[in-house]
């Protein structure tokens, strides 16, 4: 009889238990419900560097979509930095509801803390990235040390200004598009490609850990003969500075592939999965296509790139391919002993 007592019990406060976390799950979900009904709602969108631009303009056009459409007001809030130390924000806690960064591995790194589906990339076209870049060099008027190639950035008393590519994801793209560079030029040696960014990396004098660092350091504080950015960032310093600034277009360069994600978890307990969704669709409307061209951003769309392809010089770009994906890049040139560490010496 005693046993069947305690046995009543146990099952009496598992039932209890039971009811008590069904209420709370029960709980965000209806809350989560009420969220995505309000009259307002607010997004925060975690970006990498030089997009304040594009995003500040792309906001106010997406809130007035989607007012008109649901009836809804929706702020969008916008968070920038390096990219990886972005990524590395949201891991630790930022409450993004999406993210727009540099370059894939970066929303991998997201992903793998389980804050995100495990197939973003083909959530959306192009592999959830709306639109492309490359980099190229930005020099002052005149071009006083007459760079025109990824050469005459290794020659002795070049000053070069670029971010820390383990901070940054403009700077990964670039070191990347060195290394490629010495690889086709020294019949792809890599101990010659590996001495050709050793030369690179110490014309550097200060590693900003983003671009838009980088931009500050070049074009306000004067530092440096030669700034290495986004193609877009390099037309931004002739928006902001004048025509002080020339743009050179290497010979090869890398095609650079910066991704969205929306964060599902995130966007799940905010009750902003639907505006989140169709905040990153509204990337690849028409509309979305042109203001990326507008802002110097290279679009997917094949008709909206057509219409600005006059701004874009053709050049040679290898690809992530090239170089086994962004795991084997990431393991072998950016990781703790990588590549990078064992040739930069500040």
């Amino acid at each position: 009889m005693k046993s069947f007592k305690t046995l009543k019990a146990a099952v009496l406060i598992l039932t209890a238990i039971a009811l008590i976390f069904g209420t709370a799950n029960l709980g965000d979900d209806n809350r989560a419900e009420a969220a995505s009904k309000k009259k307002k709602v607010t997004l925060l969108n975690v970006s990498y560097d030089p997009t304040r631009e594009l995003y500040e303009e792309f906001n106010k056009i997406f809130a007035t979509y989607w007012k008109k459409k649901t009836g809804q007001t929706v702020e969008i809030k916008q968070s920038h930095g390096g990219s990886g130390k972005q990524a590395r924000s949201v891991v630790d806690g930022l409450k993004a509801d999406v993210v727009t960064l540099a370059l894939s591995l970066d929303i991998t790194e997201v992903q793998n803390k389980g804050l995100l589906d495990a197939r973003w990339e083909d959530k959306l076209p192009y592999h959830s990235s709306p639109y492309t870049s490359t980099i190229v060099f930005v020099v002052r008027k005149g071009n006083p040390k007459k760079i025109k190639d990824w050469d005459d950035i290794v020659k002795s008393g070049v000053q070069v200004i670029t971010p820390n590519p383990k901070t940054g994801g403009a700077p990964r793209w670039t070191y990347l598009a060195a290394w490629a560079y010495a690889l086709k030029h020294n019949k792809n040696s890599e101990t010659a490609a590996k001495d050709f960014v050793t030369k690179l990396y110490k014309n550097v004098p200060v590693l900003d850990t983003g671009a838009r660092g980088s931009t500050t350091t070049f074009a306000q504080r004067g530092i440096g003969d030669v700034l290495l950015t986004w193609e877009n960032e390099a037309h931004l310093v002739q928006k902001e500075f004048g025509f002080d600034y020339e743009i050179i277009t290497p010979s090869l360069s890398i095609l650079a592939e910066p991704s969205v994600a929306v964060v599902t978890k995130n966007a799940n307990k905010n009750g902003t999965t639907e505006v989140a969704n169709e905040y990153l669709r509204f990337l690849y409307t028409k509309e979305g296509q042109r203001l990326v061209g507008k802002h110097y951003y290279r679009p997917n769309d094949p008709a909206v790139l057509k219409e600005y392809e006059k701004q874009f010089p053709k050049l040679e770009l290898v690809t992530i391919r090239d170089f086994g994906g962004w795991p084997a890049a990431q393991k072998k040139h950016f990781a703790d002993k990588g590549i990078f560490d064992q040739i930069y010496n500040p």
